[in-house]
């Protein structure tokens, strides 16, 4: 172990930091320390903490973390602010507000800059949740930028997720809840004091009662005076959930293992690898030895694919054909790289409901793709970090 390494395990808070800077830096050193430490992560109970701009989500974190504190728990608060185009840095400074912590060695609190990434977090969030889980801490708290409706991210890197809401949104809770309403574990309803709280629960109440199976708990909350922290925390201590009641695995878990050791038979199908020039991509490919087999384009992806056999699997390589495709937005977001690894196997309902039991995240019901095999895919949340597409070949 590097001496960085041993130092966050001792507890040094300027050794986190720095580890931290380098991490949102992507600096290889960094990067190091945080593979050393891999092995003592597990242990963290992640929260997410996510809501419209006005909600008073800074507030809930920090009365979240003084309730934590009094039970002798260890917290990190990564809150996430807008990139200031000027500096680039975070422009909202929630270490300002909760300087009360400052000289609290058991409170770690790092704001972090969007950095352009969309998605209400920013790109190296999930690397600082396991560096903050690996140095020790009790609980990590991310709280995202304000968010949207599709801004949803948090969902698949918290293991509960509190969407924060508050009386006189105009139309509540009709406002948002095509997007982030989907993702909760727990709702608080803050600044419950103020009128039209009731009503936002009532409204949260009927809408849960349309979605079968799916009962995120309802706090109401006045963070400002501490009212509701004691219940929303004992909401974001009950059990390992995602959204809709189920089971998740703790951040900290090696979720590829988790996932792909429970899928019998299992055998690379292929690769999937977005980039920008599906001409130049070729050209290097065949450069070493690889040959195009098939080209295609898929219209309903709005997809150009070549297909490179490679043994007994293959790479895919995937240029979009209009821009705001989703693998055009792969592109502008992440980059040239692999966008998906797919995965042969025997019988995908019964790898589906071992992964349900698991509690991994699948994106879509089994259904049948152009080449009429059967396909699901599953978040990269539970898959390791990468997008894991199940598929069925010749199915019924």
């Amino acid at each position: 172990m590097n001496s960085l390494a041993r130092k966050i395990r001792e507890g040094d808070a300027r050794a986190l930091a720095r580890a931290a800077t380098g991490i949102e830096n992507r600096d290889p050193q960094a990067l190091e320390t945080l593979r050393e430490l891999e092995e003592f992560g597990g242990h963290a109970r992640i929260v997410g903490i996510t809501g419209p701009p006005g909600a008073g989500k800074s507030t809930l974190v920090d009365a979240l973390a003084t309730a934590l504190r009094s039970q002798g728990k260890t917290v990190a608060i990564l809150a996430i602010d807008p990139t200031s185009r000027i500096t680039g840095g975070a422009i909202l400074g929630d270490r300002i507000r909760m300087q009360q912590h400052h000289a609290d060695p058991g409170i770690f609190i790092r704001s972090m800059a969007t950095r352009g990434s969309v998605g209400g977090l920013a790109r190296a969030t999930a690397d600082l949740v396991r560096l903050m889980d690996c140095a020790g801490k009790d609980f990590v708290i991310i709280e995202t930028v304000g968010v949207g409706q599709d801004e949803v991210e948090i969902a698949g890197l918290a293991q509960v997720t509190v969407v924060v809401l508050v009386p006189g949104m105009g139309d509540d809770v009709q406002a948002i809840k095509a997007g982030i309403m989907e993702i909760a574990d727990v709702f608080a309803i803050n600044k419950s004091d103020q009128p039209g709280a009731g009503r936002v629960e009532q409204e949260l109440h009927a809408m849960l009662s349309l979605t079968e199976g799916r009962h995120p708990a309802i706090v109401q909350t006045v963070a400002t005076e501490g009212k509701g922290i004691a219940e929303l925390l004992e909401a974001c201590s009950a059990g390992d959930l995602a959204a809709g009641g189920r089971p998740k695995k703790l951040a900290g878990d090696k979720m590829a293992g988790a996932t792909s050791d429970k899928i019998a038979g299992a055998a690379i199908d292929h690769l999937g690898i977005a980039v920008k020039s599906l001409e130049q991509a070729v050209a290097f490919y065949e450069s070493i030895g690889l040959a195009v087999g098939h080209r295609e384009t898929v219209a309903a992806e709005k997809v150009h694919v070549a297909m490179l056999p490679a043994g007994d699997s293959r790479i895919e390589l995937l240029e979009p054909s209009e821009a705001d495709s989703p693998i055009g937005k792969f592109l502008e977001k992440r980059g040239p790289g692999l966008h998906h690894m797919a995965l042969r196997v025997p019988d995908l309902n019964a790898a589906v409901e071992r992964l349900r039991a698991s509690g991994a995240r699948l994106l879509n019901e089994p259904r049948r793709g152009t080449g009429g095999h059967l396909y699901v895919f599953v978040h990269p949340a539970s898959a390791g970090g990468v997008l894991l597409e199940l598929i069925q070949e010749s199915a019924s």
